[in-house]
């Protein structure tokens, strides 16, 4: 069974023949936005018709944009009701990214978080992707927690382990210095 993960949303038109800007959520839109790449469409806008999937003709950057021509898209009035349609492809639970250091999202939720001193701390429950970094929304006993996703606070992620290793920095874990 395949994990669906969105790799784009589409923007604004660019022109009038049906090219729109795509804001890239992936490391690899090389890839992900590849000539004749099928994606899958997602979170249209309510009422909005439109087809289930949208298949890569041309990219290019431009004003450091990426531009995407689909060949569902034909022209500006097409290319404006797609605006803000997520983009997602179907990726096997088992791919990981080249990057040792990169992981999905759906290969992290769900693994137990414990400190470097082996403490259990709670479950990744989500991950909040934020334009400086993203954070770790961990669920613990008492209330969600965030911590951001930088190697100084998570110093190991251990997927076949099922683990994240945390650094329980004063205030970061707890509400307080103090256990």
């Amino acid at each position: 069974m395949s994990e669906t993960v969105v790799v784009g949303r589409i923007g604004k038109p660019h022109g009038v023949k049906g090219e729109v800007s795509v804001e890239p959520r992936t490391d690899e839109p090389e890839r992900r936005f590849a000539d004749g790449a099928q994606l899958k469409t997602e979170n249209k806008r309510p009422g909005a018709a439109g087809p289930a999937h949208l298949t890569v003709t041309g990219t290019r950057w431009h004003s450091g944009r990426l531009l995407v021509r689909f060949a569902e898209i034909g022209d500006r009035n097409a290319a404006e009701e797609a605006r803000g349609t997520l983009l997602a492809i179907p990726l096997d639970p088992d791919e990981r990214p080249e990057d040792p250091e990169e992981f999905y999202d759906h290969q992290l939720v769900g693994l137990a978080v414990v400190t470097t001193d082996g403490r259990a701390v709670g479950e990744l429950r989500e991950i909040v992707h934020g334009s400086a970094q993203d954070l770790l929304v961990i669920a613990t006993d008492g209330a969600d927690v965030l911590v951001p996703f930088v190697s100084a606070l998570v110093p190991e992620v251990d997927v076949p382990g099922r683990r994240i290793v945390v650094e329980d920095l004063p205030g970061l874990l707890t509400d307080s210095g103090a256990d």
